[in-house]
């Protein structure tokens, strides 16, 4: 819930500390921010806009894969990782979608206040609607996030954009990144058989180069398992994720029709710690 974060929260236009007076969140500089009746709020600098979020489509893809519990031992893995953790303050996950992977984390912190950022207002619809602890925030994650100073004693990227200068700003001092990305072995059998995007596989040392001035890196555990999915399973997966925006329809209806069904496909991803 919105009341939950608030203490939280920072105007986009001045920084300021936001306050919530009804269903509109005010600072004292007289910006105003209304909530939506599905219970997010945009706290979009003015000249900023949607366009680049997940459309419904991809959403609803998201949410039923995720619903399916296919990528269950990822969520496990970053609650155990939450948990050990051990946070002050907010839980903030910055590209939440529709707060699955929040939720789970939340369960595994009782009493932690947690904050969906992400720019689809599509997904936070869902994301407000996830957890009684989840209060749902459009932003942009690479310009300055709605959150004060030190606010966040734990964030989390996951598949998600990183802006490393301010993830450090809005960590609290020990505070805690925990970051899941694919390794080059993730969805390897779609790739080659769908034309599917690949995965660097330099892409973890990419990422904590690019983390690197700003936070420290505190370890790190793979997690691979594999999954059966059906046809419209694979269909799922491939519209949850930047394949969607790359991969001709005609041409992916195709290759999905020669496939066996269900298919083993490998899901694996890195679950990575930084601190502040």
């Amino acid at each position: 819930m919105l009341q939950d974060i608030e203490p939280y929260l920072a105007c986009p236009h001045c920084a300021q500390p936001l306050t919530l007076d009804g269903r509109t969140l005010r600072c004292p500089a007289g910006h105003s921010h209304d909530v939506a009746r599905q219970g997010y709020v945009s706290l979009l600098a003015g000249d900023a806009h949607t366009g680049t979020g997940d459309t419904a489509e991809m959403v609803a893809a998201r949410s039923d894969f995720l619903a399916a519990g296919h990528y269950r031992p990822i969520a496990d893995a970053l609650a155990e990782a939450a948990a050990a953790a051990h946070p002050e303050g907010l839980v903030a996950d910055l590209g939440a979608g529709t707060g699955h992977y929040l939720a789970h984390v939340l369960d595994a912190l009782p009493g932690r206040p947690g904050a969906a950022l992400d720019i689809s207002k599509y997904a936070l619809r869902r994301a407000a609607r996830a957890h009684p602890r989840i209060g749902a925030v459009v932003c942009d994650a690479w310009r300055p996030l709605p959150l004060l100073d030190a606010s966040a004693g734990l964030v989390l990227n996951v598949f998600a954009p990183r802006n490393g200068p301010e993830l450090r700003r809005v960590l609290r001092p020990g505070g805690t990144l925990l970051l899941v990305a694919p390794t080059s072995r993730h969805l390897r059998e779609l790739v080659a058989g769908l034309g599917l995007l690949s995965v660097d596989e330099e892409k973890q040392r990419r990422i904590d180069e690019k983390l690197g001035p700003y936070l420290t890196p505190a370890g790190q555990r793979e997690v691979e398992f594999t999954l059966r999915l059906s046809a419209e399973d694979v269909r799922t997966v491939v519209g949850m994720g930047p394949s969607a925006w790359h991969t001709d329809p005609v041409r992916l209806a195709e290759r999905l029709a020669a496939l066996p069904e269900p298919v083993e496909v490998t899901a694996s991803v890195t679950v990575a710690a930084y601190r502040r």
